[in-house]
């Protein structure tokens, strides 16, 4: 639980650094906890992406495989930092290269969307555009100034950022960022990519709460059960009050 509380805690630190980043609408993400593939297909998507620099430390593959109806195999096919089902999500970055790139050792992501929430986090992956004066060559339009490159730069390509005028207090103007270009370079097309971006949230929003998914299982029983519960209550009065008048 501590250890938990402490990266709940880490977690925070980025928020000081989006306090003075411009303030956009977020999108919406209409996560769906009941499409299994969807979570299936953000499973692969975080593995092969995310996991490159962060971590998942309190979750387990073998407890993916369970929850999403996968098989043991296909889990394994996507392993790369380990050989056991068993185990948890460890990063593939050693910790000494990732502080000497990214200047500190990149959040794990176990919990991270009970932190941001869902629509935070999609409309973040969907605002990475192209700018040279920044380390690893992109901006984030709703997280300033972020220290981390573009993980799916590959699916979504990268936009140009159109700028517009603004005017300061002082009567100076200054050149902000107002919206994003079409992206342009990836593999994906702008739906398939915000497809992507949502079955990969999905998995996040799993992976934050694991017991939602028996909760909304269970939940829907639980429902039937009184209603047939009050059926027979119902036949129950009416027996017990039929000879009184």
């Amino acid at each position: 639980m501590k250890k938990l509380i402490i990266a709940i805690l880490m977690m925070a630190l980025p928020a000081l650094g989006m306090a003075a980043g411009p303030s956009i609408p977020l999108l919406s993400a209409n996560i769906d906890l009941d499409d299994k593939e969807s979570l299936q297909r953000g499973a692969a998507i975080f593995i092969h992406n995310c996991l490159n620099c962060h971590s998942a430390h309190y979750m387990r593959y073998n407890r993916v495989s369970e929850d999403l109806g996968m098989a043991e195999s296909e889990i394994k096919s996507m392993m790369f930092t380990t050989d056991n089902v068993g185990d948890t999500m460890v990063v593939a970055l050693d910790p000494k290269e990732a502080k000497a790139w990214f200047g500190t050792l990149p959040p794990d992501l176990t919990v991270i969307e009970r932190f941001r929430g869902a629509d935070w986090l999609y409309t973040y992956f969907l605002s990475f555009y192209k700018d040279d004066s920044r380390p690893f060559g992109v901006n984030n339009l709703l997280f300033k100034d972020v220290g981390m490159p573009h993980a799916m730069l590959g699916m979504q390509g990268l936009a140009d950022p159109i700028y517009r005028d603004e005017t300061l207090p002082d009567g100076s103007i200054r050149k902000v960022v107002d919206s994003l270009s079409q992206p342009a370079g990836g593999a994906m097309s702008t739906a398939d990519y915000e497809e992507a971006v949502r079955d990969l949230v999905g998995f996040m929003v799993y992976m934050g709460e694991p017991a939602k998914l028996v909760r909304y299982d269970l939940g829907w029983k639980v429902i039937l059960f009184l209603i047939f519960l009050t059926f027979l209550l119902y036949l129950l009065k009416k027996e017990y009050w039929r000879d009184i008048h």
